[in-house]
């Protein structure tokens, strides 16, 4: 009966322990959102491309300093890593955010409108965070915040700013892979990683994951095809290479129209750029094509990039004309562990309230979070960023982009209870 009664009010006593920190944090979390849209703000209006975010980086990394965090920078290229210990030895985990901008000239009228510019592929270009990457910074610079002072836990965390996520300029390396192959999972190792994409069509409070492939695999593909040159009243006397594209574009439409099974997944082939000639009455030599390819299935993703090998060329020989393909490996899916998926998602629900939690279909959307999953388990999902009611949402990568602050907190206590509830378990 001792013991009994000893145990009961231990057991009390580490309840009412419990619900006084967790009362703590939740305090700390609610105050830290007038700082989290301030630094988003800072950084909205000024942004920087992938692989130049020098100011960006130096922001960050004094913030963390600040808190007693250390601090790792210079990781791939202009990355930050902030570890901080928890005050008894345990797993580790890691939180990611990326932080670099787009080549997008912004229209939103906001007080805090980007009006930077940068350099793209060696021309001036504007820059504007048209994707979210600034709200993903200042969420997780207020988790880290919120965690230093709460670090009464067991285990290690680990706050990774990450670079180049939309890509890294031409030539050079960068992202999620050059951060793995610098070994950024490693010392301490990292037992488990959770990443968050804010969504401009969903609406604030809410949080959207996926079990499994939740982001499609990316291929960035060039198509170069060489014909002969003539004069634009002549053109039997050319090998015309524009009319060899016409015809290889529509034939790649045709491998996903006509020969992927898209009823067990989704594949998508689209050409974003052209460039051929330099004037009306001239048929030019050369046409150059680039293209993305999406795909949710490896088995699609070779039958694809195999068919596109035998087809071009093909295509192009039936015109007499010459084509090559380069595809490199690009972005793999973005596969949410399934195990950790459903481990986790109590917490997701105890974040935002189980009514504000569902499962989405997979997009073909791409993300190199996918680099740190291959390496560890990882659960990666969306968190809500649209007015309630609004009629219109721009999506992501465009000019007119928006995004409201308001659910941005639910970030912050997201991340953070995935993080308490992940050590502890």
């Amino acid at each position: 009966m001792k013991y009994t009664t000893t145990l009961l009010f231990t057991s009390v006593l580490l309840f009412t322990a419990f619900a006084k920190a967790q009362s703590n944090l939740d305090k700390e979390i609610t105050t830290i959102e007038s700082k989290v849209i301030e630094w988003r703000r800072d950084f909205h209006q000024n942004p920087e491309l992938g692989n130049r975010e020098f100011n960006t980086a130096d922001k960050i990394a004094k913030h963390l300093k600040s808190l007693g965090i250390k601090v790792q920078t210079g990781v791939a290229k202009t990355g930050v890593v902030g570890i901080l210990e928890g005050k008894r030895k345990g797993k580790v985990v890691a939180l990611r955010a990326d932080i670099d901008a787009l080549p997008v000239k912004e229209r939103a009228d906001l007080p805090f409108k980007s009006t930077a510019m940068g350099e793209y592929q060696g021309n001036p270009v504007p820059v504007m965070h048209a994707c979210g990457h600034d709200t993903h910074i200042a969420i997780l610079m207020g988790v880290a915040e919120v965690l230093a002072k709460n670090n009464d836990f067991a285990g290690t965390v680990k706050f990774i700013f990450q670079p180049a996520e939309e890509g890294a300029p031409p030539g050079e390396e960068g992202g999620a892979e050059l951060m793995v192959k610098e070994n950024v999972l490693k010392n301490p190792d990292v037992d488990a990683i959770f990443g968050l994409h804010i969504g401009s069509g969903q609406d604030v409070n809410t949080i959207a994951y996926k079990p499994g492939g939740i982001m499609a695999a990316s291929q960035s593909f060039e198509i170069h095809v060489k014909g002969k040159q003539s004069h634009g009243s002549t053109p039997w006397t050319s090998r015309d290479p524009i009319m060899a594209v016409v015809k290889i574009i529509d034939g790649l439409q045709t491998i996903i129209s006509r020969e992927i099974p898209l009823t067990e997944e989704a594949a998508v082939l689209s050409i974003g750029q052209i460039n051929a000639g330099v004037r009306s009455n001239i048929i030019p030599e050369e046409v150059h094509i680039v293209g993305t390819l999406r795909t949710l299935d490896y088995d699609m993703q070779a039958f694809i990039n195999q068919r596109m090998k035998e087809m071009i060329p093909a295509i192009a020989a039936a015109y007499r004309t010459e084509a090559t393909l380069t595809i490199p490996e690009g972005y793999p899916i973005t596969y949410n562990d399934v195990s950790l998926t459903a481990q986790m998602l109590p917490s997701l629900e105890k974040a935002a309230g189980k009514d504000n939690v569902y499962v989405i279909k997979a997009i073909t959307g791409a993300e190199d979070f996918s680099f740190f999953q291959k390496e560890v388990p990882g659960l990666y999902f969306f968190l809500g960023g649209k007015t309630p009611g609004t009629t219109e949402a721009f999506p992501h990568h465009t000019p007119d982009f928006f995004i409201d602050e308001s659910g941005m907190l639910l970030g912050v206590k997201t991340f953070v209870q995935l993080t308490h509830d992940y050590l502890g378990q």
